[in-house]
């Protein structure tokens, strides 16, 4: 389909919160939004980065800490949270570290940011969605979930640790959790709308991050010079974020459609059969309450 961010509906009176909103996708995805009336926070590991994204954005925005490798962090930014949110995009994340990492509550590094982080913030942001009377989250995953398989549940052991296959487990979690919430809110009878989104393959800094990749000093020297020759832009990764946050209907997953979903204008991105198995979904959503001890009260 044909979109870009100038077909943005006039989102003055919504309050959104964009993971990661410092750089990249999470960046372009804020900036857009505010541009379009909402009033958005930028919910970031490093603050100060976040205040230099921020000012570079029309309309109104503001800076928080969040890190999502800390279920302490998590829950202190819902504490700090005042009022009712609109629209929470769970965009950050840790993509491919060489060598196995825990976060500081013992979890492999990208299964505790990328999915448990997001699961336990979107939950403790729960009663605040539930103040709207349109909540929407959207989670962006990668068309690395493709390559996960029906281990995720298992929350990628040590034993088990690839750089490449557990960043797919990982990715592969943020499409069932999108969809088990969306089919949990429906039976609920709860207006929240879950939808997700993936980026293709774009130019932004995940790669050269020092917590994944960018661990390796070549990959962080050389990602900037060589992304952007090869990939599309962030700007662009940005619209089927863009899309999901607006205009996606419930439980539908976007991403570019041209080379294999790495780019071009978007529509329904492909789903891998696992992320399809209801059973399989609930079972990892089950998983997720146990390690992060937060629950959905939809």
């Amino acid at each position: 389909m044909s979109f870009s961010p100038s077909d943005l509906p006039d989102l003055t009176g919504t309050v959104a919160v964009v993971t990661g909103a410092n750089s990249g996708i999470g960046l372009h995805t804020a900036k857009h939004l505010a541009g379009h009336g909402a009033s958005v926070v930028l919910a970031v590991r490093d603050t100060e980065s976040g205040e230099r994204a921020a000012s570079s954005m029309p309309g109104e925005t503001r800076v928080e800490h969040l890190d999502l490798a800390s279920q302490a962090s998590v829950r202190e930014f819902a504490e700090r949270w005042d009022g009712p949110l609109d629209l929470l995009i769970n965009n950050a994340g840790v993509m491919r570290p060489p060598a196995y990492r825990e976060t500081e509550d013992g979890h492999e590094l990208m299964f505790g940011t990328n999915h448990l982080g997001h699961f336990a913030l979107t939950g403790r942001l729960l009663p605040a969605l539930q103040q709207s009377s349109t909540p929407r989250v959207v989670t962006v995953a990668s068309i690395a979930h493709l390559g996960g398989t029906k281990a995720v549940v298992e929350g990628n052991p040590e034993t088990s640790y690839s750089p490449e296959g557990s960043y797919c487990q990982s990715k592969l979690a943020n499409v069932m959790f999108m969809r088990e919430l969306n089919r949990r809110a429906s039976a609920a009878g709860s207006p929240l709308v879950s939808t997700g989104a993936h980026p293709g393959v774009s130019a932004t800094g995940l790669v050269a991050d020092p917590n994944g990749m960018g661990a390796n000093p070549v990959v962080r020297v050389a990602a900037p010079v060589v992304m952007p020759l090869l990939f599309q832009s962030a700007a662009a990764g940005a619209n089927p974020t863009l899309y999901a946050a607006t205009l996606g209907e419930p439980g539908s997953y976007t991403g570019p459609q041209r080379r294999g979903e790495s780019r071009g204008p978007i529509g329904p991105a492909r789903f891998n059969k696992v992320a399809l198995n209801d059973d399989l979904c609930a079972q990892l959503w089950d998983v997720s309450v146990e390690k992060t001890g937060v629950e959905f009260a939809l």
